[in-house]
Parts: C-alpha cells; sequence; structure tokens
C-alpha cells in the first residue's frame, strides 16, 4: 500500500478533492488572528505546508508570502494557481531558510503529519527560529486522542461533467497515531474508473504537550478551542521580546 498518493500521484486532483473548503473564509479568520496577537507591524508571512497555496491567495493581498511544502508535486500546483507568491521546498522538521518572517503559519492540520513528538519539538524550533521578536505563529491543530473517533466511517465526492471522485475511510488508532487507509474511485471523461489506496497517519498530539513545547522554544502560548475547522482549535504562540 502506498503512502500520501494524495501530495504525489494524485496532487492533480487535490483541489478538487477539497472543494468544499472556503478559503476565502478562513483567511478572514486568520488576519482577524494576526491583528490580534502580532506585536510588530512587518507583513512578511511564511505559510508551511502551504498545500497548493488557496490561503495565500486570499493573505498576499496584506502580507508578502513565502509557502514551504515538502512535496513538489503540490507545489506544482500552487505555482499555477497563485501568482505573486514564492514557493520553495522544504521540510517542516529541518526548515532553515535563513531569514526571520513577523507571521508564520502551519494550517490545514499538517502539523500531525510528523507523527513524533520528537518531530514536533523540532519543527516548532525551526518556527521559532524563522520568527521575529513579536511575531505571531498559527498552528492549527490536527485532532486530540479525546477527539478523534476510532472506526468512523468518512467520505468526501466531488462531481462535475468530467470528473467524479468518492473518496472513503474508516479511521484506525494504532497508539498515539490516526490511521486513515483512503479509498479513491476516480471516473474522469473517457476513461477507464481508477481506484487507489493511500494510506495517511497523523500523530494525535495533546494540548498541554504541545503548550509546552511552544513555551520551551520562546513563544508566549495559547490554545484556542475554536480555530478554522470544527474540533481541531489552534495554537497561537507569540515570539517573546525579551
Amino acid at each position: 500500500m502506498k503512502k500520501e498518493l494524495l501530495y504525489g500521484e494524485l496532487a492533480r486532483y487535490y483541489d478538487l478533492i477539497y472543494s468544499f473548503k472556503d478559503y476565502r473564509k478562513e483567511a478572514v479568520r486568520i488576519k482577524a488572528l494576526i491583528l490580534k496577537y502580532k506585536k510588530l507591524k512587518g507583513k512578511e508571512l511564511l505559510d508551511v505546508a502551504c498545500g497548493t497555496g488557496h490561503h495565500l491567495e486570499y493573505l498576499k493581498d496584506e502580507f508578502s508570502c513565502t509557502g514551504v511544502d515538502i512535496s513538489n508535486k503540490i507545489l506544482e500546483v500552487a505555482r499555477k494557481n497563485v501568482e505573486g507568491v514564492v514557493f520553495k521546498q522544504a521540510d517542516m522538521t529541518t526548515l532553515n531558510l535563513g531569514r526571520e518572517f513577523d507571521v508564520i503559519t502551519c494550517l490545514f492540520s499538517s502539523i500531525g503529519y510528523l507523527k513524533t513528538h520528537a518531530n514536533l519539538r523540532k519543527t516548532i524550533q525551526n518556527f521559532s527560529k524563522h520568527l521575529k521578536k513579536g511575531g505571531v505563529v498559527l498552528i492549527e491543530l490536527w485532532f486530540t486522542k479525546s477527539t478523534y473517533i476510532p472506526g468512523y466511517p468518512h467520505m468526501d465526492t466531488y462531481d462535475s461533467k468530467e470528473v467524479k471522485i468518492a473518496r472513503l475511510n474508516v479511521s484506525e488508532l494504532r497508539g498515539s497515531l490516526s490511521v486513515m487507509d483512503m479509498h479513491y474511485l476516480i471516473a474522469e471523461k473517457d476513461k477507464e474508473v481508477k481506484h487507489f489506496v493511500d494510506r495517511h497517519e497523523l500523530g494525535l498530539f495533546e494540548v498541554d504537550a504541545t503548550l509546552r513545547i511552544m513555551t520551551t522554544t520562546g513563544l508566549q502560548s495559547k490554545f484556542l478551542k475554536h480555530g478554522l475547522m470544527r474540533q481541531r482549535g489552534m495554537f497561537v504562540g507569540v515570539k517573546q521580546l525579551l
């Protein structure tokens, strides 16, 4: 079974699968959080695990934006989607861009792909290293063990005249990992129906443990229960001025 095909072989379908997502509305919320918590006037924004770039599409009007992602296939889509943004390939666990930003975002629960607390610590240290004093980092949580529901069946669909997609999975729990074997059926005009099975494994990081890591890296931190998506929440960290 292959892992994370959605960020490789199936990257061209990513925006169709997530066509339900209201990036414009989420960007309004993100801007409000930045305005509330940022302690300096700068406008340099780094989006880590930027995906196909749609948050940046609605942030670039107010910020000078850079997007990084581990997947070059996803970045190819992002560069087609959004103009006026610098996109670079980078792994958040080894991030080293040689500069600091006023705002760092890590959205759509991408932090879960770190899987382990060791990787989480490395990544948050990298965020702090790349953040100016008084700058703000926003990290959208994946589920915790208490909010994740093993055995839950889930389905997303996309329906147009040219393409039809169904994605189904049943959630699993293995230790501190959520495991999802995503089954894709993709039907395109004048082509045979294709079936893919794509495994995604995300770490279930508890709120208190994540806040402790953020604090030890010089970030004055808090958790907001109501973030961008239901039951996921948002971590906010402000780099201390002293």
